[in-house]
């Protein structure tokens, strides 16, 4: 018998075709909340981390910006003032539900017609290649199932000189600071997660996905491994979250 491949969900292991479908649950049951728990969570200070990865991502007037695991929307409206009237962005998530409250709130903030929501799974891009100016993806890619594929599908889509950011949680590089944001993530996360969105599971399995992902350097190397070039990362707040880039030349 053939051993079935395997692959963590936070800190379980489950068989690799189930992850997509344990992650589609997760937020489909946290779709709803989701940005005010990052607000609770963070103290606001995920709003803070998306503004400077909106600001240095070289953005132009005019790009074709692919979101991924834009959902609510809230890099997607960030990016509006930066690709201007002629831009556009094509805001891609695998969750349903989380897409729908994103496209809610841009027609809401005014933004119709320069944006469009598809669901679409980060490792199958349903898009041609060479066709896409920038993708971002804030928040996201430590849910995928196979982080390398959703490298490789970000370049192929990219055109020459394009570029591909990920804003994602990283490793602590202080071993004080280290000890209470474990302490705070492990202890405290879970029961906000309880008490404001009765879930407590769902942001467990968020905290535990947090310690799960590479760190700056293994994933600055899947960077170049998919075919990016000029890569690098930048630390803030200590390396609780990274901004890693990388273009295709």
């Amino acid at each position: 018998m053939t051993k079935q491949e395997t692959t963590h969900f936070g800190f379980k292991q489950v068989a690799t075709d189930e992850k997509e479908t344990l992650v589609g649950e997760v937020f489909t049951s946290v779709a709803a909340k989701y940005d005010l728990m990052n607000d609770m969570m963070s103290g606001g200070v995920h709003r803070l981390w998306k503004r400077h990865f909106v600001a240095t991502s070289g953005i132009h007037s005019g790009d074709l910006v692919l979101d991924l695991a834009g959902g609510t929307g809230d890099i997607a409206k960030l990016l509006m003032p930066q690709i201007g009237e002629k831009g556009k962005v094509i805001i891609g998530d695998i969750n349903q539900a989380m897409l729908d409250v994103g496209n809610d709130r841009m027609i809401d903030a005014g933004f119709m017609g320069r944006f469009e929501c598809i669901q679409m799974n980060a490792e199958q891009l349903p898009l041609e290649d060479n066709s896409i100016d920038a993708i971002t993806m804030a928040f996201g890619l430590r849910n995928v199932t196979n982080k390398q594929q959703a490298l490789n599908e970000m370049y192929r889509v990219l055109k020459p000189s394009g570029k591909a950011l990920v804003l994602e949680f990283s490793k602590v590089n202080n071993s004080a600071l280290k000890k209470l944001y474990n302490f705070y993530s492990f202890k405290i996360l879970p029961e906000i997660g309880h008490f404001v969105a009765n879930d407590r599971d769902s942001y467990q399995y968020l905290v535990e996905s947090i310690e799960q992902h590479p760190d700056q350097a293994t994933l600055q190397s899947m960077f170049e491994k998919a075919g990016l070039e000029m890569c690098g990362f930048e630390n803030l707040s200590g390396g609780i979250v990274a901004i890693h880039k990388g273009y295709k030349l």
